[in-house]
């Protein structure tokens, strides 16, 4: 036997892993929009003009739960291709995306900076097909399971744009103010 790990083996060794990297993932997403007051119910964010393209807001949860869920699976299958060129990369490029991914929603509902916002977002588009293009390099179901990640977040760079457009008063980088000012 000439093989370094048998078949058990790495299917155990991804299973460990996806216990580790899927709640992860799926934790840090949900902190980030539950931190930062996310979605309706934000004050600021229900007084903005909404965009035609704007889906109803239960599908943000549903969505962003299964994007998670696969984006957890393909860091598993990554992390668990020990010894395989470019395995460090490809970890690497996928932190960093995860990164730009949960500051954006502090960044839109926190901050209210809906350019700045917008700007994240295209680095993130940036990023994410990086790291597809990474984890092919690895593993191309990995990186199969990101198209559908890439496609939300340019919906979403859309739906930023959109936004921008219909309330730039409201941007936070025009010097704009979630707060109401009252002269006496």
């Amino acid at each position: 036997m000439n093989v370094i790990a048998s078949r058990g083996q790495l299917r155990a060794s991804f299973f460990r892993w996806s216990l580790l990297t899927v709640p992860s993932v799926m934790l840090a997403g949900f902190l980030s929009g539950r931190l930062a007051g996310s979605g309706p119910g934000n004050p600021w964010f229900d007084a903005l003009v909404k965009p035609d393209i704007y889906p109803p807001p239960a599908a943000f949860g549903i969505v962003w739960s299964i994007l998670y869920l696969m984006m957890g699976i393909a860091l598993a299958m990554i992390c668990s291709a020990w010894g395989a060129r470019g395995r460090a990369v490809a970890i690497t490029v996928f932190l960093v995306q995860v990164i730009l991914n949960l500051a954006w929603t502090p960044l839109f509902f926190g901050a209210h900076q809906i350019s700045f916002a917008l700007y994240l977002l295209a680095a993130l588009d940036v990023m994410v097909l990086v790291t597809i293009i990474a984890f092919w390099r690895v593993r191309k179901l990995a990186a199969v399971l990101l198209v559908p990640y890439l496609a939300w977040v340019l919906f979403a760079t859309a739906l930023n744009y959109e936004f921008l457009l219909l309330n730039g008063e409201s941007d936070g980088a025009n010097g704009a103010s979630s707060s109401q000012r009252f002269e006496i």
